[in-house]
């Protein structure tokens, strides 16, 4: 068969100029390598593809069928060129599937300088988890960023950095809480399916402190930045309003000393989050690049 595309593109070439010599200059080669091309697609169909006249050329019943094949190879080496095009240019955006936390408060640290170190379009989809890592397998998104490690036997999890979880609230609180401290405040408390909630009184067990159930409690909210935005704006006259949240949700706003923050006195609630990749991208070498990068900001 013709691997070759350079002679059907030839063979195109001189039906559209309507003649051999036009289609040497069209093509930058000489008129004797057109012929010989042409000669060649001939042999090997065995049929003659033009009948040379006076005022140019006319194709034959072979040549005219074997005329719209070629257009269609063409149309398909366009596109595939196109694509090709696409990844020498790096010219394909990278998705990356980012849990709520990390996708609105970890990754903003460092995107603008994402596209700089792997030299690539990043577009980041924020859900939960789980939404992550679905739309992971079904190929939606290139990799996953989470704060849960969900296994699935084609997923490989790379340990990714530590998110500390702490006690937050609008009004000074101590270093160190005890017991008393905890059942003094006013809660606003992350919904019970919550994976925040569950590290929290995973950390008041192994500490020996009251269950959160027991604490008093104003409202469950499901999403962070309410929570946070909620106990920002309580009223600084009344009992302290606190609440527990990842401390990359409010660096900024504790350096700004408009939230202050507590730690269990002898227990640190963190969680691991995870860089998650399907097994078919092990190899991948710009999947290894932007893995790399991700580690090093760590």
């Amino acid at each position: 068969m013709i691997t070759d595309f350079a002679k059907l593109k030839t063979f195109l070439t001189v039906v559209r100029e309507k003649s051999f010599s036009k289609a040497s200059e069209k093509l930058n080669i000489s008129q004797p390598a057109v012929t010989q091309q042409m000669k060649f697609i001939e042999q090997y169909f065995d049929v003659q593809l033009v009948d040379r006249k006076k005022n140019g050329i006319r194709l034959t019943k072979e040549g005219e069928m074997i005329y719209l094949i070629a257009q269609k190879i063409e149309r398909c080496v366009n596109s595939c060129e196109k694509e090709f095009n696409k990844i020498r240019n790096k010219d394909l955006k990278y998705i990356i599937g980012a849990s709520f936390i990390i996708g609105n408060y970890i990754l903003p640290k460092f995107l603008n300088n994402f596209k700089k170190n792997i030299n690539n379009d990043i577009s980041i989809n924020v859900s939960v988890s789980h939404e992550a890592i679905k739309d992971l397998l079904d190929k939606k998104t290139d990799m996953a960023l989470v704060q849960h490690y969900i296994p699935h036997e084609e997923i490989i999890y790379k340990e990714w950095m530590e998110d500390e979880i702490v006690i937050f609230s609008n009004q000074e609180l101590p270093l160190r809480a005890n017991a008393q401290d905890l059942l003094s405040y006013k809660w606003i408390c992350r919904n019970p399916d919550s994976n925040t909630r569950k590290i929290f009184k995973e950390s008041l067990e192994k500490a020996n402190y009251p269950d959160c159930d027991t604490f008093d409690v104003t409202s469950e909210v499901t999403s962070a930045t309410t929570i946070v935005q909620t106990v920002l704006h309580s009223n600084k006259d009344e009992t302290k309003t606190v609440s527990v949240v990842s401390r990359n949700a409010i660096d900024s706003l504790l350096k700004s000393k408009a939230l202050y923050e507590s730690k269990l006195a002898n227990q640190k609630m963190s969680r691991k989050l995870y860089i998650a990749y399907k097994k078919d991208k092990k190899h991948d070498t710009f999947t290894k690049k932007v893995v790399d990068y991700l580690l090093n900001v760590n």
